[in-house]
């Protein structure tokens, strides 16, 4: 197995809600979303991020409104709509569990090993006389 590539599938998995909740502390530009996961020693890359807001965008998750810039062309602010609140919601309720289940797994108390069965168990039958 490739460490590597289980890491980045468990970034993919948290991406969209990690996103998300970068938009919904306020309206925000790409490269605020870029900065705060960087911060958060998050590899996120332009070429992810844009395409991510797009899906969210025709999911109905997030608006943009364009905002005039004078050093430049004019850029898209985000923020969430009242659909993208509903859903981070409950993407964040499904986190809270899976943290507390993964968890309890990483500190739980060491398993019992199963108990043994006899080797010379046999198989009752149902059309056997008890004695």
């Amino acid at each position: 197995m490739n460490i590597e590539n289980t890491a980045s599938q468990m970034r993919k998995g948290v991406l969209e809600f990690c996103v998300l909740s970068v938009i919904r502390q306020g309206e925000v530009y790409p490269s605020d979303i870029l900065d705060r996961m960087k911060a958060a020693n998050f590899q996120l890359l332009e070429g992810t991020l844009y395409p991510l807001l797009t899906r969210l965008k025709n999911a109905g998750m997030v608006n943009y409104r364009w905002v005039e810039s004078s050093s430049g062309p004019p850029r898209k602010y985000f923020s969430l709509t009242s659909h993208g609140r509903e859903f981070f919601a409950e993407l964040e309720s499904t986190w809270v569990d899976m943290v507390t289940a993964v968890n309890e797994v990483l500190n739980g108390e060491p398993l019992s090993p199963p108990p043994e069965e006899s080797a010379t168990a046999t198989v009752a039958n149902p059309d056997a006389e008890s004695i």
